[in-house]
């Protein structure tokens, strides 16, 4: 046994030192030149932003970049209340989440829970699933129709900021059911007329977590190693959480916005620097 772990903490070990080279190349031939992340007073901002009494819900919260994003919105204390909307109540040990509004709604009936979606300012929508999970049907119905009919309700309860986790590659045309649900909700929800409509496509997802099997720690490893050089690749959860905070304290220059994956990984950078 000890052998093989020699063996394969060595294997590992190459395996690391080729990628990081591998990802240098790309980003050589990607991009020669670096984007320069715009500097900002986050701290100015914050205050300023504080100053306008705003609110906001976040669905998904249970969910990986919900955690991340409700974490982030707490710490910085940028809203006057926080709700939290989902299909279950939370349980929180840290104090500093006792002052959170929860609303429990069935999805499946969401227009009998209109008042959960009232008297918001900016909304966030990290809600999602996957087609192993749920199956197809489920997907769409998750990552389509609950969302949609959220986004409907958000705008008629006076949401002017609406930001949509949506993924990298999504567009309405494409012949994958993933990305063209993706694209679907995206462009039906910049129907609706939000104010601002903020959409992040991020890429591949990196969880901070331990992974139970070998090869899920290495494709982890692998695209942390990447992410850092190659951002186009994959991306931290918490930088998009991050990234989405930031991305509110902004005033946009845009009605609708799509970042990209690599415009989520500098913003995420900002809030990283704070």
């Amino acid at each position: 046994m000890n052998v093989f772990e020699s063996n394969w903490g060595k294997t590992l070990s190459f395996f690391a030192v080729f990628v990081a080279a591998l990802a240098a190349v790309l980003y050589y031939l990607e991009n020669s030149e670096v984007d320069e992340i715009p500097r900002m007073d986050l701290n100015a901002m914050e205050e300023n932003y504080r100053q306008k009494n705003r609110t906001c819900f976040i669905l998904g919260a249970s969910g990986e970049t919900g955690k991340a994003l409700l974490k982030e919105i707490v710490e910085r204390n940028i809203f006057s209340s926080i709700t939290l909307i989902g299909r279950r109540q939370l349980t929180f040990e840290d104090k500093a989440y006792e002052n959170l509004v929860q609303k429990v709604v069935d999805f499946e009936k969401l227009d009998e829970y209109a008042e959960a979606f009232q008297g918001h300012d900016v909304g966030y929508c990290c809600l999602g699933t996957t087609k192993a999970k749920a199956g197809a049907e489920g997907f769409v119905r998750v990552d389509h129709d609950y969302v949609l009919k959220s986004a409907e309700l958000a705008k008629a309860g006076g949401c002017s900021h609406f930001h949509l986790e949506s993924s990298k590659g999504a567009d309405k045309t494409s012949s994958f059911l993933y990305l063209k649900t993706k694209g679907q909700v995206e462009a039906e929800i910049e129907d609706l007329g939000f104010e601002r409509f903020s959409i992040y496509r991020p890429a591949v997802l990196l969880v901070d977590r331990e992974e139970s099997r070998p090869a899920e720690w290495v494709a982890r490893k692998f695209l942390c190693a990447v992410s850092s050089v190659l951002p186009s690749m994959s991306i931290p959860i918490t930088a998009v959480a991050r990234a989405m905070l930031v991305n509110t304290l902004t005033d946009g220059e845009q009605k609708v916005e799509i970042l990209e994956n690599k415009a989520i990984y500098n913003l995420g950078k900002i809030g990283d620097k704070e």
